[in-house]
């Protein structure tokens, strides 16, 4: 785990979501703090977004937030953290991200985390990078998504291989656990032109 030096983080900008959602956000931040990494994340400081960058914040951690100008107003971006990008579009929030991130962690979240989510595994099948990307299930949340990428397999619509792009965990402690299982070579590849 000492060639991940930053983390992306894709979740739920809403804080109508249940306590345990709310608590896996703080703790996964408060773990990638810990661990010295920094969090590279939409820049919002609403919901599951907001708790994951302050608890990272709160345990020493550098937090890097990519807002694209248009949502800025909605999402209220977070003026505490190390770094601000405002960017002119989605596009180019989503191609820093990646740009600035070793390994990806999606937690819950609505459409745009499902997007997000998607794109980055359907980036590592056309080989745009080789970095692990970790799906935390947590309370069975991502489970309808499991099956849907089993189907897709099953259906012939997927390779045999997709299941090689991520890695599933229940449960937050899980996480930095799998991103050390991760291959250094998958750590060490660089984005592709994206």
């Amino acid at each position: 785990m000492s060639k991940v030096r930053s983390v992306c983080v894709y979740c739920g900008s809403s804080g109508q979501v249940s306590a345990e959602y709310k608590k896996a956000a703080h703790d996964l931040g408060t773990l990638i703090g810990q661990a010295g990494l920094r969090l590279v994340y939409g820049g919002g400081r609403v919901g599951l977004m907001g708790i994951t960058a302050d608890a990272t914040l709160a345990a020493g951690g550098e937090v890097v937030g990519i807002i694209p100008d248009h949502i800025q107003s909605r999402e209220v971006d977070h003026g505490g953290l190390t770094e601000l990008h405002v960017v002119d579009s989605m596009h180019t929030r989503k191609r820093m991200m990646v740009e600035r991130s070793d390994a990806f962690v999606i937690l819950p979240g609505g459409l745009g985390t499902l997007d997000e989510a998607f794109e980055i595994i359907t980036w590592r099948q056309l080989q745009l990078h080789d970095k692990p990307v970790v799906i935390a299930n947590i309370c069975g949340y991502w489970n309808p998504l499991r099956d849907l990428l089993t189907h897709i397999r099953a259906t012939g619509f997927g390779r045999g291989e997709i299941e090689s792009y991520y890695t599933f965990v229940d449960t937050v402690d899980a996480i930095m656990p799998a991103l050390r299982r991760a291959p250094d070579s998958v750590r060490q590849t660089q984005v592709q032109q994206l």
